[in-house]
């Protein structure tokens, strides 16, 4: 193994960090002989640049943050690959209590649509909905489930992006009316009585990708044994993340001050659909990665020609996943 240490990798303060953190908690990386050292981030935009710069040695990603940034997308090109995915399911669209109440019941942005019409023509400044990062499962969903009510949200609302601990407070003090987060800020939201959730991405697209484990491309080959290890490490993870038999210990370790820093009882709301894949399906499917790159291109975030499935290809690497087999014993 490489004389380098500690490895640096890092995570923004959500439930679908828990693959990252148990790892590091149970002595997972430990066990494949790496040393460790869990960096909690600010946004996802701070971690992009990181990784960028070789400050982090790999990060939990938002998985078409890893796409973006291969293609220069929002940034200067930093190609990243992603051997591992972390979980599915995570992204949750929240309202304000008072716009919830307003939009009606249900999943349907219907109700909300009528609002959105009846300010436009009153003159009245567009609500504000709030994301987590430009190119993320979050964006899209929000987007969708407002087009899907004929609301175009390139015109007819505010998109913004916030930093997912921000999103509660923020919506508990109005400056946004909604936000599409992972967990377990909507559930802050709604214990708070600030907000409540009217869709989760099982309801939009079952088996949702949302986050991977990404490196940069030039990381990857100057430390490939770490790689597989850290690989390894993770699919052990993701499993021990998974067992219902282990559900108490992961909320009482992901509520730890420097990691979630959140009631137990919010982190476990939260946990509800999110899937950490085990045997096997830990995988990174080039499939998701030409599903979210077809997203991109929907909403001009990635030009019309691109050809999806070379650069699903370059990104999603299921070879270097198959090569991180765990020990028959782990």
């Amino acid at each position: 193994m490489s004389h380098y240490r500690p490895l640096k990798l890092g995570f923004v303060p959500l439930n679908d960090a828990a693959p990252l953190i148990a790892a590091a908690d149970q002595g997972f990386f430990a066990a494949e002989g790496v040393e460790v050292e869990l960096s909690r981030e600010v946004s996802w935009a701070t971690v992009r640049d990181k990784l960028a710069v070789g400050a982090l040695d790999g990060a939990h990603l938002l998985a078409p943050m890893a796409l973006a940034a291969t293609l220069g997308i929002g940034s200067h090109a930093a190609p990243m690959i992603a051997p591992l995915a972390l979980n599915m399911n995570g992204p949750v669209v929240t309202l304000s209590t008072r716009l919830a109440a307003l939009a009606g019941p249900g999943p349907e942005a219907t109700g909300l649509s009528g609002l959105v019409a009846r300010r436009r023509e009153e003159g009245a400044s567009p609500l504000t909905f709030a994301v987590v990062y430009p190119y993320s499962a979050h964006n899209y969903l929000l987007r969708a489930w407002m087009a899907e009510a004929g609301i175009d949200p390139d015109r007819d609302v505010r998109l913004t992006v916030v930093p997912p601990p921000r999103m509660a407070e923020l919506l508990a003090g109005g400056v946004i009316e909604g936000f599409c987060a992972g967990e377990p800020w909507s559930a802050a939201a709604v214990a708070a009585g600030a907000g409540q959730v009217v869709l989760r991405a099982p309801q939009w697209r079952p088996a949702t990708p949302d986050k991977v484990f990404g490196v940069t491309a030039a990381w990857a080959v100057r430390r490939p044994a770490d790689l597989l290890a850290i690989l390894r490490a993770l699919r052990r993870a993701g499993a021990w993340c998974e067992a219902p038999a282990n559900r108490a210990a992961l909320v009482d370790m992901l509520a730890q001050p420097g990691r979630l820093d959140v009631a137990a009882g919010q982190i476990a709301a939260g946990l509800t659909e999110i899937i950490f894949p085990r045997d096997g399906l830990s995988a990174p499917r080039p499939d998701d990665a030409i599903w979210l790159l077809k997203q991109m291109i929907r909403w001009g975030h990635a030009p019309g020609g691109l050809d999806a499935a070379a650069v699903a290809a370059r990104v999603y690497r299921p070879d270097l996943y198959a090569a991180a087999q765990p020990a028959p014993d782990a």
